[in-house]
């Protein structure tokens, strides 16, 4: 790769890393292309796979390479391994340089094989499958995988849960949390919420997913990512308690004590996380 292209992935790799919003456009529809941009997420998808019926893929991946070698920033969900598209669409898009997502990724090897033939490092894990769920530490840790995501919906078919089920899917949200972190990845993108008329439920799940340690959501619809935006924002509450605490161990070194509670090492991160995350962002460019 040349010096721009390399300086180009490792933009998008930075900008996926920090990334809150995800949102899907389907690759055939090139007309939605910059409208989905304009939206607002952080990173759109154009989206090859289950967006895009058969007789469509072939055209789906021209006007997604097109529109990538005009200038557009996106990333791509490419077909799954194995499917008769897969090679030809990874192959298309190592020319452009643009992040990758991989669909039931599942194996170490498929995911190593994709960049290889990439040429470079710039892929997303989708992880929506039993397997990929078991073999998570192996998925995060793979070579050019730079963040991975849950892929409710499919596994919730394979499993026979509700995919809007909190409870059905919280061993597989804190495993996926537990493999992204312990692999050195940043926080794991959260799966869709499919009922996009809903708002409350959306922040119900976007809390949840807060809580367990996600960072990001993918959305299916453009209702969706102004909210997911706010959602991974520091609540009021944690803002106020981060300003107390970097507030009161300003200038100590050591323990200090606050309220009656300890504050040390991890809790000052905490807040100084919190004060990072506090601040307002553009929109992620590379």
């Amino acid at each position: 790769m040349s010096s721009e292209e390399t300086s180009r992935v490792a933009g998008a790799n930075a900008a996926l890393a920090t990334a809150r919003s995800f949102l899907f456009v389907p690759g055939d529809r090139p007309d939605r292309f910059d409208k989905a941009v304009g939206v607002g997420p952080d990173v759109v998808i154009i989206d090859l796979e289950d967006a895009v019926a058969a007789d469509r893929k072939d055209a789906a991946r021209e006007y997604a390479v097109e529109w990538l070698s005009r200038g557009g920033r996106a990333m791509v969900r490419v077909n799954g391994a194995g499917t008769a598209w897969h090679a030809d669409d990874v192959e298309a898009l190592r020319a452009t340089g643009a992040p990758v997502m991989l669909p039931k990724a599942q194996s170490a090897d498929v995911l190593g094989d994709v960049v290889a033939r990439l040429g470079y490092g710039s892929v997303v894990a989708l992880v929506e499958t039993a397997r990929g769920i078991r073999d998570i530490d192996a998925v995060c840790a793979a070579e050019g995988v730079v963040r991975v995501a849950l892929g409710n919906v499919d596994l919730s078919a394979e499993l026979g849960v509700d995919p809007d089920s909190h409870t059905a899917l919280a061993h597989v949200r804190g495993k996926l949390v537990l493999g992204a972190i312990a692999a050195g990845l940043p926080a794991p993108i959260d799966g869709v919420s499919t009922a996009f008329d809903e708002p409350e439920r959306l922040e119900r799940d976007l809390a949840h997913a807060k809580e367990l340690g996600f960072g990001g959501k993918l959305c299916i619809h453009p209702k969706q990512v102004s909210v997911v935006n706010d959602g991974f924002l520091p609540t009021e509450a944690e803002k106020a308690w981060a300003e107390r605490i970097l507030g009161a161990t300003r200038g100590i070194d050591g323990v200090a004590v606050l309220d009656g509670a300890m504050i040390d090492a991890p809790v000052i991160r905490r807040a100084e996380r919190l004060a990072a995350n506090s601040a307002a962002r553009p929109q992620l460019s590379w």
